[in-house]
């Protein structure tokens, strides 16, 4: 499948099967975090990977929906601001280097067979407490991580690229 392909067919999967994922593709996964881009090449995050069925309890305290807790995996996307790029305005880039980290794991998931979705509706003292993040590590973005039980949405609304684009011409 090309990139453009992969991209049309990612959805946020809202079902997932008790179908284990197999420690490879975890694996890739991971790597193609690893991989991406950051500021000054300074990686500022960190990964948590975590067993649903060790906590259904407290995941549901994290985020209330159920399929949140269906897939075997979850994955959490920490910033990490102190290690960040700083912008000479002050600007900390580490939210933003975490976040391509992110997008970076739920396309190769999704290259790989694996459903993803990208959870931000979280309460972080929750997240915090859950997974005993030290101070300076904030709990950014999570995702469920497994094979999909549902199917993607007939139709998936995007705004026209002319709402999206300011083009500049330097004629």
């Amino acid at each position: 499948m090309d990139f453009f392909e992969l991209i049309e067919s990612r959805y946020s999967v809202r079902a997932y099967s008790s179908q284990p994922v197999e420690e490879e593709k975890l694996r890739l996964v991971l790597r193609a975090a690893q991989l991406a881009p950051t500021a000054a090449n300074q990686q500022p995050f960190r990964l948590i990977v975590r067993d649903t069925r060790r906590e259904e309890t407290g995941l549901g305290r994290l985020y209330h929906h159920e399929w949140f807790r269906q897939a075997p995996l979850l994955i959490v996307v920490c910033s990490v601001p102190g290690e960040g790029w700083v912008r000479r305005d002050g600007k900390n880039y580490a939210d933003v280097d975490a976040t391509i980290a992110m997008d970076h794991m739920i396309l190769a998931a999704a290259s790989l067979g694996l459903g993803t979705c990208w959870i931000a509706a979280f309460d972080p003292e929750v997240a915090r407490e859950l997974f005993d993040l030290p101070a300076g590590i904030e709990p950014l973005a999570f995702t469920p991580l497994g094979y999909a039980a549902d199917t993607p949405p007939a139709d998936r609304p995007r705004k026209p690229l002319a709402e999206l684009l300011w083009r500049q011409d330097f004629d």
